[in-house]
């Protein structure tokens, strides 16, 4: 049986397709076969005030869509400009296939991969912040 095998810590919450589960006092694993099930570790979540930053912006507004506040068809098309606009400040080999990757998840609809792939900027974006003295 294949799908995503989640470890959860005591008390641990996370959001499986808009409904948040929490948990149970000892550790746990959990199966998700559902293929196209959108599920975000709370723990890992933005904050509306932490997406200060173009990356954290975009990908806060992936997360939107994996909690199921924001439609996946109505969202699509701007995450894919913004994306395009971070390929031009982020000009490295490494950054252009982050970008790549976000870009394709986008338009398979796996927005979780999109996420991931951009949380991967954060460091890199949060050293141009620092370099450029804000």
């Amino acid at each position: 049986m294949g799908g995503l095998v989640l470890k959860l810590s005591p008390k641990e919450r996370l959001l499986i397709n808009g409904a948040v589960i929490e948990n149970g006092d000892r550790r746990c694993r959990i199966s998700i076969v559902t293929p196209d099930a959108n599920i975000l570790r709370l723990r890992d979540a933005l904050h509306p005030e932490e997406a200060i930053t173009p990356v954290r912006r975009i990908c806060y507004g992936a997360q939107l869509i994996l909690s199921g506040d924001a439609d996946p068809e109505n969202a699509r098309l701007p995450l894919l400009r913004r994306i395009e606009e971070l390929s031009q400040v982020f000009t490295d080999i490494d950054s252009r296939s982050v970008l790549a990757a976000a870009t394709a998840a986008v338009i398979e609809g796996n927005y979780y991969k999109c996420l991931k792939a951009l949380r991967s900027l954060m460091p890199r974006e949060d050293r141009l912040m620092a370099a450029s003295g804000r």
